[in-house]
């Protein structure tokens, strides 16, 4: 049986771009793990991306994951195909331009393939608490220039 994981993610900004922050809360049973890091020059969406990589990589074996994030960016891409898209047309967006993060993208898409993902959208700056956790420890990690 397949271990039951839920993690939270968030990515800020401070300008766009400019120095950024990405967190992470996973949830398993009892446990609660936070993680955090910090980016000197990003993207809000880079952020965001790093924010599922970094949670996805705290798993040291396949899971059931249920994934919460505010960026309609990230969860659209898996939810609405269009990261299969982008890979049938060599990563060339449907405005004819190449995908933006398209690293980033390929190692979602490893995860995506490790794991069995539901990609789950919250409403931002809501009243999520584990969404709200992880945009406080993305602010703190840019204003500390921390990664934890």
């Amino acid at each position: 049986m397949e271990t039951k994981v839920k993690i939270y993610t968030d990515g800020a900004c401070s300008g766009n771009p400019g120095p950024g922050g990405w967190a992470a809360v996973l949830i398993y049973g009892p446990h609660q793990k936070e993680i955090s890091g910090f980016s000197a020059a990003t993207t809000n969406q880079r952020m965001e991306l790093l924010a599922a990589i970094k949670g996805l990589k705290e798993l040291t074996r396949p899971c059931q994951v249920s994934l919460f994030s505010d960026s309609a960016y990230l969860i659209n891409a898996f939810r609405r195909g269009w990261v299969e898209n982008w890979q049938q047309n060599g990563w060339i967006n449907s405005k004819k331009e190449p995908v933006s993060n398209k690293d980033l993208w390929q190692r979602l898409i490893a995860l995506d393939k490790k794991h069995k993902i539901r990609w789950i959208k919250v409403k931002g700056h809501s009243d999520n608490k584990y969404n709200n956790r992880c945009d406080f420890l993305a602010r703190e990690a840019i204003k500390n220039k921390t990664s934890r």
